[in-house]
């Protein structure tokens, strides 16, 4: 029986047609420790448009775990709203956003927890590459797989409109090991305190897919909070697991939400900046850069016409 003085969790996880690398991500959150006085409630957003039965079957008997099925495509913003208001009618206090694509370091949820609750602020973890999903896979040593960085921390570069991931592709030396506060979660994994959807809301569903963290970040700073990047919560990713990158997917959700993201935030002349590449873009661009740009300027924002 839990005591209704412990506080809550709510981990969120999305799954979308690969419930065999979801299923591994839960079989290694499982064996993470929770911090003492939390219970932590595993939530999966099945958004699949036929329910998966080795994932209902495989689920069906863990009372730690709620799977909700949508049986359709709702997006990553919306999947994890879906998610955190599930979280949030049973009294959750913090929320972690978990890709379906990673696996966590035992102690990662402690670490996050306790920056989250020192700073009252969003935390997040040290991301490596898991081993075979570098970049770069001819570049590094036997002994340094699992050691690549895909996220040391991240600023936002205002300029061009992009996040620079800090540390990425670099092996792990120690130079990213100090904890600081950043400008940008990446929503591949990330720990929320409720406070924080209370003041700004929860994600902005007009992105459907890439570049809401970039906008969440934004407006949870804007409302004062701190995003901490905490170096000892470690966790590996299998990067572009779900989507593929670069693929016309990739490129036409990453085209348009940057112009919505970047018309939104950056100041005058980058937006004009933004305007003219968009329009260049138009004529060179990859299919599904043209599309990104012209959904973006008819307004077909969410799904757009992509899918």
């Amino acid at each position: 029986m839990s005591n209704s003085r412990e506080k809550k969790i709510c981990t969120v996880i999305l799954e979308f047609q690969n419930s065999k690398m979801t299923l591994a991500t839960i079989a290694s959150l499982k064996k993470a420790v929770v911090p003492e006085g939390f219970t932590n409630l595993i939530v999966v957003v099945d958004n699949s448009p036929v329910p998966d039965e080795l994932l209902a079957k495989k689920l069906k008997t863990d009372k730690s775990i709620k799977l909700i099925t949508t049986l359709q495509n709702t997006g990553f913003a919306k999947g994890n709203n879906i998610g955190i208001r599930y979280g949030i009618k049973r009294g959750c206090q913090y929320f972690l956003l978990l890709n379906n694509d990673v696996l966590v370091q035992k102690n990662f949820l402690s670490q996050l927890i306790k920056t989250a609750c020192a700073e009252a602020a969003i935390a997040v973890p040290k991301i490596y590459f898991a081993k075979g999903y570098e970049f770069h896979k001819n570049r590094y040593q036997a002994n340094e797989l699992g050691k690549v960085i895909w996220f040391g921390g991240a600023i936002f570069d205002w300029n061009n409109v992009y996040v620079k991931h800090l540390g990425m592709d670099e092996v792990d030396i120690g130079q990213y090991n100090q904890s600081q506060s950043i400008d940008f979660a990446n929503f591949c994994c990330v720990l929320i305190p409720k406070q924080v959807f209370k003041k700004i809301g929860l994600l902005d569903e007009k992105y459907f897919l890439y570049w809401e963290d970039g906008d969440f970040s934004i407006r949870a700073k804007q409302a004062g909070f701190k995003i901490i990047y905490q170096p000892k919560a470690v966790i590996w990713h299998k990067n572009s697991g779900s989507s593929g990158s670069g693929s016309t997917l990739h490129d036409y959700y990453l085209t348009r939400n940057r112009l919505i993201f970047g018309l939104k935030y950056a100041r005058p002349r980058t937006k004009f900046a933004l305007i003219r590449e968009s329009l260049f873009k138009l004529i060179t661009g990859r299919p599904g850069e043209k599309k990104g740009i012209i959904d973006y300027y008819l307004h077909r924002f969410g799904k757009g016409k992509f899918l």
